[in-house]
């Protein structure tokens, strides 16, 4: 009895060694990435670079700013949300068991899992493809089109979990008091996942701005902001990826900024998803 006590002991410490070790490494690994962009990103930082166009040369160290790049990943990102959302929100509850068949809705469930491990890159050779075949352009149009279909099993499956997490006895009660599946699922399912929502929308969020891989072929670049849906349109991720590319110290130190600003934007959002979440679930029954 003693030897197996001990050796639980044992099995419990060392369960706890590993788990205080990868929380650091996790921590760390992330001090580290936010310190190195501050650090450097900071002072190459000013007011032009934000809020200016790129002017002839930029790319070699002269004047201008990424504001086209900014502008035209908000376009993107905001955009392609929208989008996932109109699918992903009803997809989520019908993958439920009011609405399908359990094994129909577990294989759904294991194909959304595959697309959400499917390589970005992927995406964007798919709607590329898709995008010859029609003869269409790279265009803000299909950016957004591609970085939806990468963002929607990201955010359906985040949203299916947390809709799963709410009491079935909550909807029983709703039912016996005449609410039909629709109101139940809406009016009270939704308010009530509304955390578990918000924070899907903000993975899926952060994966869409941050991904330059799926928009390569499909949003292409420019160095002006787009003024319709058919136009060109440049992105934070491949404004980096031209900067850091280059043998210019000055480019390359803006490259680090332009992350920055990157950072900034995802930590903005995520602060008012979260604050808005936590304000709508407060009063979720009532």
């Amino acid at each position: 009895m003693k030897r197996k006590i001990k050796r639980s002991e044992i099995e419990e410490k060392i369960f706890k060694i590993l788990m205080i070790v990868s929380l650091a490494i996790v921590l760390l690994s992330l001090i580290g990435i936010i310190s190195v962009i501050v650090i450097k990103g900071f002072s190459a930082l000013s007011w032009s670079m934000i809020f200016e166009t790129p002017k002839g040369g930029y790319y070699l160290g002269k004047e201008g700013g990424i504001a086209n790049a900014i502008v035209g990943s908000l376009y993107l990102a905001f955009g392609a949300l929208i989008l996932s959302l109109i699918v992903s929100i009803p997809l989520a509850f019908a993958l439920q068991k009011d609405y399908l068949n359990k094994k129909i809705a577990n294989l759904i469930r294991v194909l959304l899992d595959v697309l959400c491990g499917v390589p970005s890159i992927v995406y964007g050779a798919f709607a590329f493809i898709v995008m010859m075949h029609f003869m269409i352009r790279a265009s803000l149009l299909g950016g957004i089109v591609t970085l939806a279909l990468f963002m929607t099993p990201i955010m359906t499956r985040a949203m299916d979990e947390s809709i799963r997490l709410v009491p079935a006895e909550l909807k029983e009660a709703s039912y016996s008091m005449g609410a039909t599946r629709f109101e139940t699922s809406f009016k009270i399912v939704l308010r009530q996942s509304l955390p578990g929502i918000a924070t899907a929308v903000l993975i899926a969020f952060g994966r869409g701005i941050g991904d330059a891989a799926s928009i390569l072929f499909t949003a292409g670049y420019t160095d002006s902001i787009p003024t319709s849906l058919f136009s060109p349109v440049a992105s934070l991720p491949l404004a980096i990826f031209f900067q850091i590319a280059t043998p210019i110290a000055e480019v390359q130190r803006r490259a680090y900024a332009s992350a920055f600003i990157l950072l900034a934007i995802v930590l903005i959002v995520s602060i008012i998803t979260r604050y808005l979440s936590s304000r709508f679930s407060r009063y979720n029954l009532s």
